[in-house]
């Protein structure tokens, strides 16, 4: 198969990240494999594969300039299939659909990474373009039944394919964890490693409140936050102000917990990788989470600092050996359910069906 894809950004993102994942899986498997890229950001992922940037800006000069230019690029690619992710770039794919001819055109699948991708006028317009794409995907049940559930994508064209975790990167390496540890002057301290940029669905002011109250009772302990955007946001002592990582396994690593304090979420790719990392996780039950992390995680509900810092406490009050089992369980849940390959191959059989059904 020919495919492309498109992102918003390469920004340093769970869902960038896992679409260059699947890409560069596609193109391992012997598929021609291109991105294209609306918008430039500072930071971002490093990519193997071509791309092709747009440098979109907002005005609809703008927009109609970066259609007839990725237009003219898929014109000389010639796809089989595009594969678009996050509101922007599947709006900006349907669009691309307008003014082809049918028999010409590829096949179009979006996929949607978050339980809120914005307000009503952005649900009102993934319901005006859906004969536009050919097929839609959401990253989790809960996801999938909220925009079948406000009308923004017919049920009986949504699908789930949740994200992939490439098992082969994320395991745990106990030289590794003593190195990373002794470089961070961690001690015997307990370490509580958070993964994720400032936004408000991150909700680090829940986790920064549960954390004074675990301090409160079990001194010895530290919160390490690694996300982009973060140096500023606390004054704590205790609290590690990390700013944006490129080495999260060896941080996963070094840490003895992962915590996701989240006010909403699609399907987190740092909590998966957590539990790949063998970590015991304490997190919200928001989006996802339930469905990641199934009986190999303590959830508590969202915005409840009190009853986070309870499940953070009695993660602490284990002894090792429960928290080893634990984080074993954990990892042996994504190797069965979550691993990238396992996930490659389900979306090589949607490409596969979609492009089938379009040319019927």
């Amino acid at each position: 198969m020919r495919i492309v894809y498109f992102l918003t950004t390469l920004g340093v993102g769970g869902a960038e990240k896992q679409t260059i994942a699947l890409a560069e899986r596609m193109a391992a498997r012997g598929h021609a494999v291109s991105l294209v890229v609306l918008k430039h950001t500072e930071e971002e992922w490093p990519v193997k594969l071509p791309v092709l940037r747009l440098n979109l800006r907002k005005s609809p000069f703008g927009v109609w300039r970066g259609l007839r230019f990725a237009g003219n690029f898929l014109t000389l690619f010639r796809p089989d299939l595009v594969h678009s992710h996050t509101f922007p770039a599947n709006l900006f794919a349907r669009l691309l659909r307008l003014g082809s001819a049918r028999d010409g055109a590829p096949a179009i699948v979006n996929t949607i990474h978050n339980m809120y991708e914005g307000g009503w006028h952005r649900m009102a317009m993934y319901a005006l373009t859906d004969t536009l794409s050919d097929a839609v995907t959401a990253v989790s049940t809960a996801a999938a039944e909220r925009y079948a559930r406000l009308h923004a994508v017919p049920s009986k064209k949504l699908s789930v394919l949740t994200n992939g975790i490439d098992t082969a990167v994320f395991v745990h390496d106990r030289a590794r964890r003593s190195r990373v540890r002794k470089q961070m002057l961690a001690g015997n301290r307990f370490i509580w490693l958070a993964v994720g940029r400032i936004a408000p669905a991150k909700d680090y002011p829940n986790l920064l409140r549960a954390f004074a109250l675990v301090k409160a009772e079990e001194s010895d302990t530290e919160l390490w936050i690694a996300g982009e955007g973060v140096s500023d946001f606390s004054k704590e002592t205790h609290v590690r102000m990390l700013g944006l990582r490129r080495d999260v396994i060896e941080l996963l690593d070094a840490a003895d917990g992962f915590v996701l304090s989240s006010a909403w979420e699609g399907l987190p790719l740092a909590l998966g990788e957590a539990m790949a990392m063998e970590k015991p996780v304490v997190a919200t039950d928001v989006g996802g989470v339930r469905e990641l992390t199934g009986k190999h995680g303590v959830l508590v509900p969202a915005k409840d600092s009190e009853a986070l810092a309870a499940a953070m406490l009695g993660v602490m009050r284990m002894d090792r050996s429960s928290r080893r089992f634990m984080g074993h369980a954990a990892r042996a849940r994504i190797e069965m359910d979550f691993s990238m390959e396992a996930k490659a191959d389900a979306w090589e059989a949607l490409y596969e069906r979609t492009i089938q059904e379009r040319h019927k």
